[in-house]
């Protein structure tokens, strides 16, 4: 795949009532044909699919309508318990950007999308440090369902996985999956957490 941020390339979107963030890890049960086929292909070429959250529709039967920002999800285990479901582990690869999309016959989405350029890795600022011991003990009680890397040290990570992890409504985290400011992201979840008495007030 073409790292260039500017590039166009044909993605297979798995639409869901979910929103997946770079390093993201999210389990999958497939069983759809469209969804079986795609995975198998994935594999097969060692490539990626897309995920997005849902706009409009359901996650099974006619195809959804996507939001236009969404995650490329890359396969890391997969296994089939049982003839016809696939059981996946992925993991959040690009955030891209929907320019057009089409349904091909077998009901499968697949889109023309740009990748989004990712800010280079900036350490979590002096001002949202007190982010950091809550998102490890959280990262520590959740153990094997939150695997490494941990990069606790990386704004864009830490964000994102409060972004996952929080309660919070999923068109409020499509928003910040949206947000390409990652010191952004993090001053609205601080506020949130405060908010939700998660974290003390400033006096």
């Amino acid at each position: 795949m073409s790292d260039a941020s500017d590039a166009v390339q044909r993605l297979p979107l798995f639409p869901l009532k979910t929103v997946l963030f770079p390093e993201g890890v999210l389990p999958l049960r497939v069983f759809e044909p469209r969804y079986m086929d795609m995975v198998t292909r994935c594999m097969r070429e060692d490539s990626a699919f897309g995920v997005c959250l849902i706009a409009a529709g359901e996650e099974v039967g006619e195809t959804a309508v996507p939001h236009a920002v969404g995650t490329e999800a890359c396969i890391e285990h997969w296994d089939m318990e049982q003839a016809g479901l696939l059981t996946l582990l992925t993991r959040g690869g690009r955030r891209f950007r929907v320019l057009d999309h089409e349904v091909e016959r077998d009901g499968l989405l697949v889109a023309e999308v740009r990748w989004l350029e990712e800010p280079a890795l900036q350490p979590v600022p002096e001002a949202q440090s007190d982010l950091l011991p809550l998102l490890q003990s959280i990262v520590t009680e959740l153990g094997e369902r939150l695997p490494p890397p941990h990069r606790f040290e990386d704004a864009a990570w830490v964000g994102a996985r409060y972004a996952e992890l929080l309660p919070i409504p999923l068109p409020a985290k499509q928003s910040l999956l949206e947000l390409d400011d990652v010191l952004s992201r993090l001053e609205v979840l601080q506020a949130f957490l405060r908010e939700h008495g998660l974290l003390p007030r400033l006096a």
